[in-house]
């Protein structure tokens, strides 16, 4: 079954038309990484104030132990 390709996919398709060198390809494979983990880190960061989480709460849950026993 054939999928279609999003807006931001069509973008990087138009901008890449012709064969990168492999370094170009590495740049711009980190640069994308770089960009979505900024954009989770904002969004961890809203959930994290908005939730009113304090630096002393992730302390203790570093301390936890959160398996279930069987």
């Amino acid at each position: 079954m054939p999928v279609a390709l999003n807006n931001t996919q069509l973008e990087i398709l138009k901008l890449f038309r012709n064969d990168q060198p492999e370094e170009e390809l590495q740049e711009i494979r980190s640069l994308l990484i770089a960009y979505l983990a900024n954009k989770v880190t904002l969004e961890a960061d809203n959930a994290f104030h908005e939730k009113g989480y304090t630096s002393a709460i992730f302390e203790k849950w570093k301390q936890e132990h959160f398996r279930k026993t069987a």
